[in-house]
């Protein structure tokens, strides 16, 4: 299994290195590829991600013992709620950015400051993705493959969204940087098992992230994705999952 993760890891770093070169990102209207991609994303974050957030849910709240904290029920919902937000809020600090540097600089991109803190909190994201290939939900191989798949096609369009944001520095240390988070976060799982509290805090601002980033990835009005593509990936993967 140690090396069936690290082969999906470096899977994974390979998209950041390369997702740039696939020639169908820019397309309008949006490929069928992309579109398909979208509704495995999407069936990703309900069959999959939200059912293992009630699992992490459950941890936290029988590890609570203060009856002043167990007023707030459904904790890692909570975190996951804080999770969507704090990355909606990067995503508005980066188009206001962007706005900013347009008007006042004539640059289509965000400032490095922004730059810097957009691409932090990517690596930590990633990192935690990393980390989840050792010591997630996932106990066997289908398993493994299933979130890689998900994830995969979840960095190709995440990436392509920071590359607009931010142009040749992205390519010229983003990507890197979000590449190596994901080994810095296997190598960590490797390492170190993290207590499982700290996991399901963490797995639930992942959570947040994650369906924040697919919604505003995989179903752009704007670029005028093909709804039965969309619909194909979303059942496909769906059925999937539930057979795996």
């Amino acid at each position: 299994m140690l090396l069936i993760t690290f082969i999906l890891a470096a899977g994974f770093v390979s998209i950041h290195l390369y997702s740039r070169y696939l020639p169908f990102l820019d397309n309008v209207p949006r490929s069928r590829l992309l579109s398909a991609a979208g509704g495995i994303s999407v069936a990703y974050v309900f069959i999959h991600l939200l059912p293992e957030l009630n699992k992490h849910n459950e941890v936290i709240d029988e590890s609570i013992q203060s009856d002043a904290l167990k007023f707030f029920e459904n904790h890692t919902y909570i975190v996951a709620m804080i999770g969507l937000a704090i990355f909606y809020g990067l995503e508005r600090m980066v188009k206001t950015s962007k706005k900013r540097q347009q008007e006042k600089n004539n640059l289509n991109r965000a400032s490095k400051g922004v730059f810097w803190i957009h691409i932090v909190s990517f690596f930590l994201y990633n990192s935690l993705i990393g980390y989840l290939l050792l010591h997630g939900e996932q106990e066997t191989v289908s398993g493994l493959i299933f979130y890689f798949i998900a994830l995969a096609v979840h960095f190709i369009t995440s990436d392509h969204a920071l590359r607009e944001a931010h142009k040749e520095i992205y390519d010229r240390i983003g990507r890197w940087q979000l590449a190596a988070a994901i080994l810095a976060g296997w190598a960590i799982g490797i390492a170190w098992k993290v207590n499982e509290n700290l996991i399901a805090v963490l797995f639930a601002l992942l959570a947040g992230g994650v369906i924040l980033n697919v919604m505003k990835e995989e179903l752009p009005e704007e670029r005028e994705s093909n709804f039965w593509a969309f619909a194909a990936g979303l059942a496909g993967y769906t059925l999937l999952l539930m057979l795996a």
